[in-house]
């Protein structure tokens, strides 16, 4: 009598759940969400932020070069390996002009559209920039409350060139909405803020933006984009958020999952602060952000991490380590790390050939990448 062949998962019922989880954390990312439904104890496993961190494919910072696209994996040591967008029918040479950091998906700024990108899972979708738009530049994502998420991005428009303005592409109708960032008094020095962004993040569903203004100093803080209403406003100060050269590094970033962290670092002094928020960022309470210093390292010989392209650092913080990619004033991409208010090592990236790559911070996760429902173009089809 031929025996019912057992799946993979069935084996794993009289192992030790520690054990489970080690075969697990060497599973394809891809593999895992197919194992979703397998238990509650699965999906939960698969949510917690710590078995992604250590699953032994994840990796926290993406490099690309005119050429090639690279990740880099830290712990237990430092791994780059190459990575392709997986597009059909897209050149396969054909490299991100931007990169978007976009909780837990990638935005990807083509020649002729956008690419949302969950590198870890190798999902991907094209999105057409319309034929009305150009130099179409990506400023994040956002959630509505309908459960179909935003892309907000600024373009000109192929009529008039002088005129940057604010476009909207919405899944649930797959299409770009063009509209201006002007919905208060303020909406003219709004506007003029959203140009000088210097790094974002989406929380909550919203997109917010570091940016500056000029008057005697620089003044920094930051801008809300909500998504369900389009409207951009003014959100909160920035600690420490003045600043007398345009070469201080100033990064936001998501930490702990619903709060915000601030690197920042005096071009002067080169002294590095960490700052994040004291409480959970909540849309319907006050603005009044309340900011604590997480960090502070002052000692000398500190790296300068805004390169001599004025590119700003990525960075994240896990375990009280702050990890930080950027490049030297050769144009090399080292990784840094800190704790205890110093620096612990320095690693240069030398897989990397090309000079200056830009670089992003990744946070891995299952998050597969919606489905655009429109055809692609007959261009990007196979």
């Amino acid at each position: 009598m031929a025996h019912e062949e057992k799946r993979p998962w069935e084996f794993s019922l009289s192992l030790p759940w520690e054990l489970i989880e080690e075969i697990l954390s060497r599973v394809p990312p891809e593999s895992l969400l197919r194992f979703k439904t397998v238990s509650k104890q699965w999906n939960a496993l698969f949510r917690d932020k710590t078995f992604i961190n250590n699953h032994k494919m994840t990796f926290r910072f993406i490099l690309a070069t005119k050429s090639k696209i690279y990740s880099v994996s830290i712990d237990p040591k430092i791994v780059v390996r190459e990575l392709t967008l997986d597009i059909p029918g897209l050149e396969s040479h054909e490299i991100p002009k931007k990169l978007v950091d976009c909780d837990k998906l990638l935005l990807c700024d083509m020649e002729k559209g956008v690419v949302l990108w969950n590198p870890w899972l190798r999902h991907s979708t094209w999105i057409d920039q319309g034929s009305n738009h150009t130099r179409m530049e990506s400023y994040g994502i956002g959630y509505n409350n309908k459960g179909s998420y935003k892309i907000f991005a600024f373009c000109d428009r192929k009529e008039n060139h002088t005129q940057r303005f604010l476009t909207v592409h919405d899944s649930a109708s797959d299409a770009w909405k063009d509209r201006e960032p002007i919905d208060n008094s303020q909406g003219k020095q709004i506007v003029h803020n959203i140009y000088t962004k210097i790094s974002g993040v989406s929380l909550n569903g919203n997109l917010y933006l570091v940016t500056y203004f000029e008057t005697t100093d620089l003044v920094y803080h930051l801008i809300e984009i909500n998504s369900s209403s389009e409207s951009v406003v003014k959100f909160c100060d920035l600690p420490c958020g003045t600043s007398n050269f345009l070469k201080d590094a100033f990064v936001l970033r998501v930490f702990e999952g619903d709060r915000f962290s601030l690197l920042k670092q005096c071009h002067a002094t080169k002294k590095i602060e960490i700052w994040v928020s004291k409480y959970k960022i909540n849309n319907n309470l006050d603005r009044d952000v309340e900011w604590i210093k997480f960090m502070e390292v002052s000692s000398p010989n500190l790296p300068d991490l805004v390169d001599g392209f004025d590119s700003q650092p990525s960075y994240f913080i896990e375990d009280k380590r702050l990890v930080v990619c950027s490049c030297n004033e050769t144009g090399r991409a080292w990784i840094y790390v800190f704790g205890e208010n110093k620096l612990i090592s320095k690693t240069q990236i030398d897989s990397v050939v090309d000079l200056w790559p830009s670089h992003w911070t990744f946070i891995p996760s299952l998050v597969p990448v919606p489905r655009a429902q429109r055809e692609e173009p007959a261009e990007l089809q196979v």
